[in-house]
């Protein structure tokens, strides 16, 4: 089956042309397609949805077709000649959204729906479409809101003997607003990472076990493993997920001076993937702990690492975290698995990912970065009270504040900004 969706205020006159008659709202009804010479194109279900009750709060028909690319393109040739025109890329989620029937975060949410990689981003997706983290948000503007009209009315009214600026009262209030920041700003980084994920990059000597710890994390043989080294030239990625957590891995060829030319390339790609990471796994042979120094010396500044310490099947050591170690390491065995599931606890841990439960929302990094932007004026506001009792400045920060938190939702945002969420969409969505 293949579907024709047409929203706007032609909508009757293009029913009435093709299926004879307007079919009565919500109702499921047969009807021949009509062209434009008088034949039937083909024959299926109509629905008419009258605005404003429908998605887009405009006039919304679907024909609903047999599905054949050659039927379906006539269909829409058909809608065209008579005053349609093709919808641009998340166009419907779009006038959604500028006629009131969801909020920016719920359009986003449509997307990240249908683009979901784990059952849990499409749960988490699916309570963002339904406006859970939309009220978290304009719940906490709200507080935002009513802490400002709280020290704009003790900055009006100065005459008072009563000082609200110096009161437990407000105290009070900072300290449950700086608390829902908290609560929320986690629970955006959680629903961002659910969404996106992070950058894994296996990096080590030749013949530690790169290759052979991608397999065991993929489940299959993503890499051809051999005892010769330099088998890895070229980056090898793989999709997997960590109880929820999306991981971007990348096996990397090993790090070593080669006079092999497509070898020394892949070892040129490795240290290039190593820039970009979110997280390296340093692999080395747990019988040569000598190695780790010279191994960290390759991983750029500021690139969390964690030491996976392989082979250790060979060495007898016992599987696990080491303690007391910086940076972390586990012992592991590629070969068997064990120590596996402890490698990867510590990547959750590192990502400071949490098992996805049942409020988890989805968050994209905007998201994240509008709260951040949030929290820092609530802080540098708080900031000046305390140091200066300078309410004014407060007040400020706080409408800054609100600001931002409005740019989430979509009550405050910008044409570009509104051009490259809904552009990213799929066609007729």
């Amino acid at each position: 089956m293949g579907i024709v969706r047409i929203s706007g205020p032609g909508v009757r006159a293009i029913a009435e042309t093709i299926l004879g008659s307007c079919p009565a709202p919500r109702l499921a009804t047969l009807h021949a397609f009509r062209g434009g010479d008088g034949q039937t194109l083909d024959t299926g279900l109509a629905l008419y949805f009258p605005a404003p009750n429908s998605y887009t709060g405009e006039d919304v028909l679907e024909l609903q077709a047999h599905g054949g690319p050659v039927l379906l393109d006539m269909l829409v040739a058909r809608v065209v000649a008579l005053g349609a025109r093709l919808a641009k890329p998340g166009e419907f989620s779009e006038r959604a959204f500028l006629n009131d029937k969801l909020d920016l975060l719920q359009a986003e949410a449509v997307a990240d729906l249908i683009d979901a990689g784990s059952q849990a981003a499409a749960r988490a997706a699916q309570r963002s479409l339904s406006g859970e983290f939309s009220a978290a948000i304009l719940g906490l503007n709200e507080q935002v809101t009513a802490l400002r009209m709280y020290v704009e009315a003790a900055i009006d009214f100065p005459e008072e003997e009563i000082d609200f600026l110096g009161t437990d009262e407000l105290r009070r209030r900072l300290d449950t607003v700086a608390v829902e920041f908290t609560r929320i700003e986690t629970a955006a980084r959680q629903g961002r990472l659910l969404r996106d994920g992070i950058h894994v990059v296996i990096a080590g000597r030749p013949n530690s076990g790169k290759s052979s710890l991608l397999n065991r994390l993929a489940g299959y043989e993503a890499a051809i493993v051999t005892d010769q080294p330099g088998t890895t030239r070229d980056l090898v990625r793989e999709h997997l997920a960590i109880d929820g957590l999306p991981v971007h891995i990348v096996d990397t060829a090993g790090l070593r001076e080669t006079a092999d030319v497509i070898e020394r390339v892949g070892v040129q790609r490795a240290r290039g993937q190593l820039a970009v990471a979110d997280l390296t796994l340093l692999v080395v042979d747990a019988s040569d702990p000598g190695s780790v120094e010279a191994l960290l010396a390759e991983v750029p500044d500021g690139v969390p690492v964690i030491v996976v310490r392989n082979k250790i099947d060979v060495t007898g050591e016992a599987p696990g975290l080491a303690s007391g170690q910086d940076p972390q390491q586990v012992a592991l065995s590629a070969l068997t698995g064990a120590g596996l599931d402890q490698l990867r606890q510590a990547i959750k841990d590192r990502a400071g990912f949490g098992d996805p439960g049942e409020g988890t929302v989805i968050a994209r990094q905007r998201h994240v970065d509008s709260i951040r932007r949030a929290r820092a004026h609530f802080d540098a506001g708080r900031e000046q009270l305390e140091q200066s009792r300078a309410g004014e400045l407060l007040a400020e920060e706080l409408r800054a504040a609100q600001h931002a938190l409005a740019e989430i939702t979509g009550e405050f945002t910008s044409d570009d900004l509104l051009g490259e969420i809904f552009g990213k969409f799929c066609i007729g969505k």
